[in-house]
């Protein structure tokens, strides 16, 4: 999927940032931190990866939320010593090999590296079969703008901070972690066949979830799992919960 870099400078960037997203920019150091923006409502905005570039903060987003996201952040800035600009930069990826330089994605070791230069890809990965085989949700595909993280397991994949101070979304959030028992979320299912990306899952004709990235016979589901206990139907498609 295509990428946008925001870079992010000026002498409140670092704090403007630790009241917007769900992870704490402390942890970020020389790495890359994985976080996302929430509405007030604690919904889903953006996902992105996050890395210091010099006195700049990089912001590594899917193309098709960049401009919805340096909008809403412009929003946000008001008065704050803060500047956002879009870069030339591109990132690269891969499981193989690694260029110097290169940074381990911080969801998942399966996914490899990621190296930010002039040139842009992947060293030709089977990305979508790693997703799958380990629930990792995609920007515009597992995610969109009813998603709840929790439910997409951003807590397994390290992208929220329940320790950190007070950021938009994180309300709703926290009541999700300590108060309630998650009744819906992202789970790997076998799939007998296939069906479109967007696909209703139903049990015995009542609407169980929906189905999403397949690969190798398994796909990522968004289930509401006191329905997903049993044989599952996607149009032609038969579907079971991965034991």
């Amino acid at each position: 999927m295509e990428r946008r870099i925001l870079e992010i400078t000026g002498g409140e960037a670092t704090q403007f940032l630790q009241g917007l997203i769900t992870n704490d920019m402390e942890k970020m150091g020389n790495g890359l931190l994985y976080a996302a923006m929430l509405t007030p409502q604690g919904k889903y905005l953006a996902d992105f990866l996050l890395l210091r570039a010099g006195d700049a903060i990089r912001l590594d987003v899917a193309a098709e939320l960049a401009p919805g996201l340096l909008q809403r952040l412009n929003m946000y800035k008001l008065r704050a010593d803060v500047q956002i600009t879009e870069s030339d930069c591109q990132v690269l990826r891969g499981t193989g090999p690694a260029p110097d330089g290169a940074l381990a994605d911080p969801r998942d070791p399966a996914l490899g590296w990621r190296f930010y230069g002039i040139e842009g890809g992947d060293d030709g990965t089977d990305f979508d079969a790693i997703r799958v085989d380990r629930c990792i949700p995609e920007s515009g595909i597992e995610l969109g703008p009813d998603t709840f993280i929790l439910e997409a397991g951003f807590e397994r994949l390290n992208g929220v901070d329940f320790r950190k101070g007070c950021y938009v979304g994180q309300e709703v959030t926290a009541r999700m972690k300590h108060k309630t028992e998650l009744r819906k979320g992202l789970a790997t299912v076998q799939v007998d066949g296939a069906a479109p990306v967007g696909t209703a899952i139903t049990v015995e004709g009542k609407p169980a979830g929906t189905l999403y990235t397949q690969s190798g016979g398994r796909g990522i589901a968004y289930l509401r799992f006191d329905r997903a206990k049993s044989a599952m139907q996607a149009d032609d498609a038969r579907l079971h919960l991965r034991a």
